[in-house]
């Protein structure tokens, strides 16, 4: 088993690359899928966003005021690529779909267009705000840190529990079946998603996501070749 997400990432662009790893089912009819190799790219160049602009380093504390969203698993992943800890109370980024009017007291605060042709946040950001879409972009497609996160490098404070990488992948990833293709419902609360999400991965799988508008049906099903979930 990987006992980072660094190694996850590598395995996941190796050898199927081409494979769907995560498919997002939105409203309004958007569907947006992703290769292990596309998957890669996303977290490669948002973990370059974190550690360039905003100066992630390991231990950064980064927090995900986002709903379940292909975005928000990518903005996971990088920030754990990036040796963050993702935390569900004080932060030193924040990134949200909904940013106050003004940075959260010591905190970088990063606002995050959901929409899939969004190009740039669509509402009036405060000072110091930095806008997700508009950046990530200009960011290489490969990562690699000047200090890599190890086994035992902490990589989330949730609940009251803490993991290291190795038990991001161990103990808070949901168990999956091998190379199963999982139904995930991204209106259960984001550490769930995440820990969903992680398990596919970690067991060679892939995952698809529905948004809370989009029915569980048969239909889509049999179209994704769901086995789980």
């Amino acid at each position: 088993m990987d006992s980072t997400v660094t190694a996850l990432l590598h395995r996941l662009r190796s050898g199927n690359s081409s494979a769907p790893r995560l498919t997002w089912y939105g409203p309004d009819g958007e569907r947006v899928e992703l290769s292990g190799r596309v998957l890669d790219n996303w977290a490669a160049k948002s973990s370059n966003l974190l550690v360039e602009e905003l100066d992630a380093e390991p231990g950064t504390r980064f927090r995900l005021d986002l709903p379940g969203h292909w975005k928000s698993a990518v903005l996971a992943l990088a920030g754990w690529q990036a040796g963050g800890v993702l935390v569900d109370g004080e932060a030193d980024i924040v990134f949200s779909a909904e940013p106050s009017s003004g940075p959260a007291a010591g905190a970088a605060q990063v606002a995050v267009a959901l929409g899939a042709l969004d190009l740039s946040f669509t509402d009036t950001l405060g000072p110091g705000q930095l806008d997700y879409a508009a950046l990530v972009r200009q960011f290489a497609d490969s990562f690699d840190p000047f200090d890599e996160p190890s086994a035992d490098d902490g990589a989330a404070h949730l609940g009251g529990e803490a993991f290291s990488q190795a038990e991001l992948l161990e103990r808070f990833a949901a168990p999956s079946e091998p190379g199963a293709r999982v139904l995930v419902d991204a209106s259960r609360p984001l550490p769930e998603v995440l820990a969903s999400l992680l398990g596919a991965w970690a067991a060679d799988g892939s995952a698809v996501l529905r948004h809370g508008t989009v029915a569980d049906t048969p239909r889509l099903r049999q179209a994704e070749r769901i086995t789980a979930g």
